[in-house]
């Protein structure tokens, strides 16, 4: 989408570079006009000059390019603007409900009598297949290619599907599976810093590369001045059909940093200290941009590293403006030189071009971080947030498993394993993985994992037998660098053999663990753990048999493989005993920084991702012989348990009718602080003696067939018994069981098959909640299956924002509980009824009194915050959600 606006500013110029010229809009012209600009961030540039680009007198006003130049004064805004972002990112677990969606909207144009193909992406679509793949087999050679062949057979349902997508609609190009993680593809290949397009006139048009993303991590390309963040597959669908993102000038956080990284210590360590900080500062919902001269000596790829945490502590995008830094790594990774000018020369012209000379941008508030006083990290059990010294992690722990766990006096149990030559206990590392794009896109962490496998091999040490090892990158760039180096013999050695392109373990497609340890954990009840190089480490979400998960660098993933163990310390206890029978410690493992750079120097080159990403779109050939059907209406299979036609659009009606007010709701289920949207949509395993394991079993699919609900989310029926299924949710009507299950008059239903009685009985639901509901990912069917549940409200301290917005892109409304009143202050047990009037004439941040009526007769009022934030998204509520209102618009 390049622009609509009409230039009544006069703000258009030209630039040429390398002999061609392109239009642009000029913020040099914007601070003539409205007064200077130089100092506003570099996130806020990239705002301003879309809105100048769309400037049309009614969607964007001078009015709203003024509010933002005046930012500065106050550092804050409440106004409300209308962002068009350049293009959509998707990775296949949202791209297929999204894709599914589009099919379902044709229909019902087709049905109204209106042109589906009108249904269609109106801005570029990179949908990336690589959330699918699961480490079913690991630590052999062979492990890559049968992964990706179960892979194929759980999924060519779904990745025909998606092959009609691409061939159907225009502007989608979908990324076959077995080729990389989407943020890590993105970064290296799809992202151009400076975006290009041709114009009504055939004028090619030159403005920042920027982004959403139906994946939380889409943050990672700001690392690259990419402005590109997450959103739901709902909001994602309307981008993609030309429906602006509303949202608030938003406050800018800045954070300086200073100094170096010191000896030993990892862009993870960095990550971990910044995420905890911002965590701790409270960034929900605002921009945070990275400054100071620390970043004249920070690579790219570690930006790109904290970039891609930004959800994790909780920003809409963690910016790093455009550099020296920014040219190296679009050069290294096989731009082209005429782009690579184009980045600079529109960066310089813009003032959106950082050096140590530039002066400091004004911020809402400010942070700083000295990065030698960086020390070495992990965060778990539980939490991104949630970091621990490497020093202190034993002790953490230990900690852990007496007030978390309340096993502490079971410490040094350990239960022998049935037919096996060793024994496990708390603590014990079930699970150590190298993945996510987080770590796996930044070759220095990867570079010191191999060099601590080799350092470890020569020693003779190799990793504990009850210790499943995984190596799964971002790209296949990433096997040629390490194949160059000779890394990848090391890695195999100690059993890190390629297990597949994806986020798998991460995600939580961590295949299962040898049966015999698995059984032993669970029925011992051992809290065994897992060390990851991911973002994510929320309960439930790794593993079911895994309880305690640890986010950590590459290099210390390696290392605890070794040891075996997280309550024995690593930092200054030896790892395991030597060919020569003597003790081996961390420090004789781990790679100087020399090491690692002079291995990265001879091994990586523009070369090597120029090749590989060559014929990114052409796929392998179990790809190019998927069938697919043709037509501007996708045939939908009746017997699939993949991919159905979704009912969001049943008896849609052409006219929106008013908001009908929500009267005696009861409450399905009341969750305690930092439900994640994991808790609410898992995308792990589905148990058969789940209601979507039961209505699977009913189709004849078998267990093993039943692949995992992230693989499953084109087909609602197995969605909406999958919402509140996670395994270690805790629901406080059950008081405080773990388990997807409630109360239905007084007796114990999962929660699925009792919200299913309510809409028998015409009930409408409501959910209560604390802090920070709907954390982590970006998951539209957080929302979609709340609301084919029947939920109408959900009433919580806070909420993630993300999440926030599904709701109300789904029609449910989010309410929040007034400044220190919560649940708890009303003694709220889950069998009273609410009643929540004047829906039809509800205004944005309104306040709104709930009429509550408890067990016993006696009445209470609640009041709350509505937490439909725009204009825009008030809406999209009128209208049952977003979706209804796109399909309203194009119909009209």
């Amino acid at each position: 989408m390049t622009a609509t606006g009409s230039d009544s500013l006069g703000t258009r110029d030209r630039l040429t570079v390398n002999g061609e010229t392109f239009a642009y809009y000029s913020l040099p012209k914007v601070a003539a006009k409205f007064g200077d600009v130089s100092r506003l961030p570099f996130s806020l540039k990239v705002l301003l000059e879309n809105l100048l680009r769309f400037e049309d007198g009614a969607s964007v006003t001078v009015d709203d390019i003024r509010a933002l130049v005046d930012w500065q004064k106050d550092r804050r805004s409440d106004r409300e603007i209308q962002y068009r972002p350049a293009r959509v990112l998707m990775q296949d677990f949202t791209g297929v409900p999204c894709i599914v969606d589009l099919a379902a909207m044709r229909d019902t144009m087709n049905r109204w009598g209106a042109d589906a193909s009108r249904i269609n992406p109106q801005v570029p679509i990179h949908l990336v297949i690589d959330h699918s793949v699961m480490a079913d087999e690991a630590s052999s050679s062979h492990a890559f290619e049968r992964n990706v062949e179960i892979e194929y057979e759980r999924n060519s349902e779904r990745y025909a599907f998606l092959k009609w997508g691409a061939r159907t609609l225009d502007n989608l190009k979908v990324v076959p599976p077995g080729t990389g993680i989407c943020h890590q593809v993105n970064l290296e290949h799809i992202a151009q810093t400076i975006w290009t397009s041709t114009d009504a006139k055939g004028v090619t048009v030159a403005y920042p590369d920027t982004c959403v993303g139906t994946d939380s991590h889409t943050t990672m390309v700001s690392g690259l001045g990419v402005m590109g963040w997450g959103v739901g597959g709902i909001e994602a669908e309307a981008a993609m059909l030309g429906q602006p993102v509303s949202m608030l000038i938003p406050d800018v956080v800045g954070f300086r940093l200073s100094g170096t990284l010191t000896e030993g210590v990892t862009a993870t360590d960095l990550v971990l200290t910044v995420t905890q900080m911002l965590r701790a500062h409270g960034v929900v919902g605002r921009f945070v941009e990275f400054y100071g001269p620390g970043l004249d000596a920070l690579p790219l790829a570690d930006r790109a590293t904290i970039a891609n945490m930004t959800p994790e502590y909780g920003a809409t995008c963690g910016f790093f403006p455009v550099d020296d830094a920014t040219i190296t790594y679009l050069r290294l990774t096989g731009r082209s030189e005429d782009r690579i000018a184009l980045v600079e020369a529109f960066a310089k012209a813009q003032g959106m071009w950082r050096d140590a000379t530039t002066p400091d941008p004004v911020f809402t508030e400010t942070l700083e971080l000295d990065l030698a006083t960086v020390l070495p990290s992990v965060a778990g059990p539980r939490r991104p947030q949630d970091r621990v010294l490497l020093t202190q992690a034993a002790e953490g722990f230990r900690t852990e498993l007496a007030a978390g766990y309340g096993k502490g006096d079971e410490l040094d149990r350990r239960v022998a394993v049935d037919q096996k030559d060793f024994s496990i206990g708390h603590g014990d590392i079930a699970i150590a993985a190298i993945t996510s794009c987080t770590n796996t896109s930044n070759p220095s962490v990867l570079v010191a994992a191999g060099l601590v496998a080799r350092k470890a091999r020569a020693l003779g040490l190799t990793p504990k037998p009850w210790v499943r090892t995984t190596l799964s990158p971002g790209s296949q760039v990433v096997t040629d660098y390490l194949v160059r180096s000779g890394l990848q013999e090391d890695f195999d050695a100690l059993g890190f053999n390629l297990t597949g392109y994806g986020c798998m373990i991460c995600i939580g497609n961590s295949g299962s663990l040898d049966p015999a340890v698995s059984q032993t954990i669970n029925d011992n009840g051992l809290v065994t753990a897992a060390v990851l190089s991911g973002n994510r480490n929320f309960e439930g979400r790794i593993s079911p048999d895994v309880r305690a998960n640890y986010l950590a660098s590459p290099p210390l993933v390696v290392a605890y493989s070794l040891l075996g163990t997280v309550s024995r310390d690593i930092a200054t206890g030896p790892l395991g005993t030597g060919a020569d029978g003597q003790p081996v410690y961390l420090k004789d493992v781990w790679p100087t920084n020399a090491e690692v750079q002079a291995t990265m120097s001879s091994a990586i080159d523009a070369e090597m991702f120029a090749r590989r990403y060559a014929n990114v779109y052409a796929g392998d050939d179990r790809w190019k012989a998927l069938e697919v059907k043709q037509g501007d209406t996708y045939d939908w299979p009746t017997a699939s348990t993949y991919v159905a036609n979704p009912p969001f659009f049943d008896g849609l009606e052409r006219e929106a009718a008013p908001v009908a007010d929500i009267v005696e709701a009861r409450t399905l289920a009341i969750f305690g602080d930092s439900i994640t949207t994991d808790h609410i949509s898992p995308a792990g395993s589905i148990k058969p003696a789940s209601p979507a394991g039961q209505w699977l079993i009913e189709r004849q699919v078998q267990p093993a067939d039943f692949n995992s609900y992230g693989c499953r989310r084109g087909n609602h029926e197995i969605m909406m018994r999958g919402t509140f299924a996670n395994i270690r949710i805790r629901n406080e009507m059950m008081g405080g069981a773990e388990g997807g299950n409630t109360l239905f008059d007084g007796e114990t239903l999962p929660i699925y098959e009792a919200a299913m009685r309510h809409k028998a009985a015409g009930t409408p639901l409501i959910i209560l909640a604390g802090k920070e509901y709907g954390t982590g990912s970006s998951r539209d069917w957080a929302a979609k299956g709340t609301a084919l549940l029947g939920v109408r409200a959900v009433i919580a301290e806070s909420f993630e924002r993300i999440h926030r917005s599904n709701l109300v892109g789904m029609g449910v409304l989010p309410l929040q509980f007034a400044e220190g009143v919560n649940r708890h202050t009303y003694w709220l047990k889950g069998n009273e009824q609410f009643t929540i009037t004047g829906l039809s004439d509800l205004q944005p941040r309104q306040t709104v009194m709930v009429e509550g009526r408890w067990s016993d007769g006696l009445s209470f009022r609640l009041q709350t915050l509505c937490r439909i934030d725009t204009a825009e998204e008030l809406a999209y509520f009128q209208n049952g959600g977003i979706l209804p209102y796109v399909l309203r618009n194009l119909a009209a």
